[in-house]
C-alpha cells in the first residue's frame, strides 16, 4: 500500500484546508442567524412549553423505554419511545413543520418530524383534542434551530414514511417527535463539521501553518470529490471530539477492538496465559538511541521499546506461552504515514518443541484468523471506512497455501519480477521501505494474496538474541541467516519474530558480536536471567495493532487507526 491512497500535493492540501475555512465561516454565519431567530422565541406563554427546551433532567411520559437507534426495527412500528441522541442537522418545512436528523452509536441515523398539533396565537389559540400531544409552531422553530451536534432526548412515536428516508441509515422508520430537550448544547460554531470530519484525510503533516501558509490559502480552493472540503489531520487532532465522532473514525475503532479480542481468544484457545510487563524501566535494554528517558526519584528511567526481554523472563520462569497487549515506545524522529513513537504492540512468546517454525505456524494462524474472522464481523464497518478510503479487499492465500518466502528467494523475485531500480538489492541487507512495497505489488500478482512471510533473515538485520540458523547457511558474502521472519500485509511489515537465543554462552557472543557490553546496564541483568536457570528453548513475535488495523483497511497513514496518535511533533490531545 502506498503511504497515501490518494497523493494531495502541499498546494492542492492548503487549497483543500483553506476550503474547510471558507464553509465553517458560512456555518458560522448561518448558525448565528439561527441562533438570532431563536432568542426572539418566547417560551413562556406557550402551552407546549413543557414539551421542550434545555433540561438536565427532562420529564417523559411515565414507562416510555428509551430506545437505543441501533435496536430500532419494525417491531417498534406505532409505539412512543423516547431516544437520546445527537441532533446531526435540520431543516424547517414550513411554520408547522421541520425535520432534524438524530445520530448515535457510530452512523446510526434516523429522521425525526416535528409538527404542529396546535394552531393560532394568543387568545385565538387552539388546542388539539384530548390526548393529542402539545407541538406549537414555536416549538417546531426552536427545536430545528438547535445547533448541530447538541445532544438531545426525544419522546415520539415510531411510524413509516411514505417513502424510504435514503438519507439515513434507518430509512424504513421515521421518529415523529412530542417532545424535545437539548441536554447538551453544541456551540454555534462548530472548529469542524461532520460533513468534514468525515471526509478523507489529505495531508498529514503535523506542522502548524506559518503566516505565509495563511496567506496562501487565499488562492483558489480544492475540495474533495463529494464536493464538501477536506481537512488537515491537524485540525482533525484539534478538535478531537469530531474526528472521534466521525462515523468513518467510529468504524475504525470498533474494527480495531475487535482484532484484540480475536487475537486474545485465539491465544487463550491455544494455552496462552496472558501477562503485563512494565512500561517504566531502569535501562535501554535493547541499546540504541531510540528510548525516551524521565527523571524517576533521582535517577533516570526509560519508556520499554519492547516488551521482549520480559517475554522472555516469563518463559524462563515456566510459563511456557504467554501474550501481552499493551503500549510499545520508539524515540524515533520518524515523521512517516508508517511510524508513532507510541503504539500497541500485541506480543506472545512461547517455548519451541521441535523447531522454530512452531512459532511461525502459531503467530501466521493467529493473524490469518484475526483477518479473515473480522471481515465477517465487521463487514458494515469496513464498508463504512471504504465509503471514505476506498481500497480493495484484501486477498488471504487459502488453507495450505501460504507463502512463505526466505530473504534471499524474496530479494531474487525482487531483482527478476519488481522495478528496475531494484535489480541489484542484495541478499545480506535488510530491506528498505521502497523495497517492501515494490515485493508486495509482485508478490501480489503472482501468488494472488496481500499476506506472506519473510524467512531466514541475515544476522546482520536481526537483534542479538535472533537465533542463528544452525546449518551454518549463509548469504552475500558469507552472513550467516537467522531464524527469524517478518510478516506483511499488502507490502507493509507487521510483525517480526523468530527463535530467540537461550543458551548464556550463544547469547553472550552474539551480545559481543553486535559491539554491545554484555556489562551494560539492562544487558547484565537479562543476560544474568539465562545464567540462574535453564531456559528451553523459545520464540516468539510483535505485532504492531495499529498497523494490522491499518493495512487491513488499506488507509493512507497508520495515524487514523491510532485513538491518540503520538508522532515527534504531537503530544496532545
Amino acid at each position: 500500500m502506498e503511504e497515501s491512497s490518494a497523493p494531495t500535493s502541499k498546494k492542492g492540501a492548503k487549497k483543500a484546508e483553506a476550503k474547510a475555512k471558507k464553509e465553517a465561516l458560512k456555518a458560522q454565519r448561518a448558525a448565528e442567524r439561527a441562533a438570532a431567530q431563536v432568542a426572539d422565541i418566547d417560551l413562556e406563554d406557550d402551552p407546549a412549553k413543557d414539551n421542550y427546551g434545555r433540561a438536565t433532567s427532562p420529564t417523559f411520559t411515565p414507562d416510555t423505554p428509551v430506545v437505543e437507534l441501533s435496536s430500532l426495527d419494525d417491531s417498534y412500528d406505532g409505539k412512543t419511545v423516547v431516544v437520546r441522541a445527537w441532533l446531526q442537522n435540520s431543516r424547517i418545512q414550513s411554520a408547522k413543520m421541520g425535520f432534524v436528523e438524530l445520530r448515535k452509536g457510530g452512523n446510526w441515523t434516523i429522521q425525526g418530524v416535528v409538527m404542529a398539533t396546535i394552531s393560532g396565537t394568543g387568545a385565538e389559540t387552539q388546542l388539539p383534542a384530548e390526548g393529542t400531544p402539545l407541538v406549537s409552531r414555536r416549538m417546531v422553530k426552536w427545536t430545528t434551530a438547535i445547533n448541530p451536534e447538541s445532544f438531545v432526548a426525544v419522546e415520539a412515536t415510531v411510524k413509516r414514511p411514505l417513502e424510504p428516508v435514503k438519507s439515513c441509515r434507518i430509512s424504513g422508520l421515521e421518529l415523529h417527535i412530542t417532545k424535545c430537550f437539548v441536554l447538551a448544547p453544541a456551540p454555534a460554531v462548530l472548529g469542524m463539521t461532520m460533513a468534514v470530519a468525515n471526509q478523507p484525510v489529505v495531508n498529514f503533516s503535523d506542522e502548524t501553518p506559518s503566516a505565509g501558509d495563511a496567506d496562501k490559502a487565499k488562492e483558489p480552493e480544492a475540495a474533495a470529490e463529494s464536493g464538501t472540503p477536506a481537512a488537515s489531520m491537524l485540525t482533525h487532532l484539534d478538535n478531537i471530539a469530531m474526528h472521534k465522532r466521525a462515523p468513518v473514525q467510529q468504524a475504525i475503532a470498533d474494527i480495531r477492538v475487535e482484532v484484540k479480542k480475536l487475537f486474545r481468544s485465539y491465544l487463550e484457545e491455544r494455552r496462552f496465559k496472558e501477562f503485563e510487563p512494565p512500561c517504566l524501566i531502569g535501562a535501554a535494554s535493547e541499546g540504541g538511541a531510540n528510548v525516551f528517558k524521565l527523571a524517576y526519584f533521582g535517577q533516570e528511567a526509560y519508556l520499554a521499546q519492547s516488551p521482549q526481554f520480559y517475554k522472555q523472563f516469563e518463559i524462563a520462569g515456566g510459563r511456557e506461552r504467554v501474550f501481552g497487549i499493551g503500549p510499545v515506545f520508539r524515540a524515533e524522529n520518524s515523521n512517516t504515514p508508517r511510524h508513532m513513537t507510541e503504539f500497541t504492540g500485541l506480543d506472545l512468546e512461547m517455548e519451541i518443541t521441535h523447531s522454530y517454525t512452531e512459532v511461525l505456524h502459531t503467530l501466521e494462524g493467529v493473524l490469518l484468523h484475526i483477518l479473515r474472522t473480522v471481515q465477517e464481523r465487521c463487514a458494515d464497518e469496513i464498508e463504512t471506512v471504504r465509503a471514505v478510503y476506498p481500497s480493495e479487499k484484501i486477498l488471504l492465500p487459502e488453507p495450505g497455501k501460504e507463502v512463505r518466502l526466505t530473504f534471499a528467494e524474496a530479494q531474487k523475485l525482487l531483482r527478476e519480477e519488481g522495478p528496475a531500480e531494484f535489480r541489484d538489492v542484495r541478499d545480506d541487507e535488510d530491506m528498505s521501505t521502497p523495497q517492501e512495497k515494490a515485493l508486495g505489488a509482485v508478490v501480489r500478482e503472482k501468488y494472488k494474496t496481500d499476506f506472506y512471510v519473510i524467512d531466514k533473515f541475515p544476522e546482520t538485520a536481526r537483534p542479538f538474541y535472533a537465533k542463528l540458523d544452525d546449518s551454518g547457511a549463509t548469504v552475500g558474502d558469507g552472513v550467516r541467516v537467522t531464524n527469524a521472519f517478518d510478516f506483511f500485509i499488502r507490502g507493509q511489515e507487521i510483525l517480526s519474530g523468530g527463535q530467540r537465543i537461550n543458551d548464556p554462552e550463544e547469547l553472550e557472543a552474539r551480545i559481543r558480536a553486535k559491539g554491545v557490553d554484555p556489562e551494560s546496564a539492562g544487558i547484565k541483568e537479562y543476560l544474568t536471567v539465562f545464567r540462574q536457570v535453564g531456559v528451553p528453548p523459545h520464540g516468539g513475535g510483535g505485532i504492531g495493532l495499529d498497523r494490522v488495523v491499518a493495512w487491513l483497511l488499506a488507509l493512507p497513514s497508520v495515524h487514523l487507526a491510532a485513538g491518540y496518535p503520538r508522532t515527534p511533533k504531537r503530544l496532545l490531545p
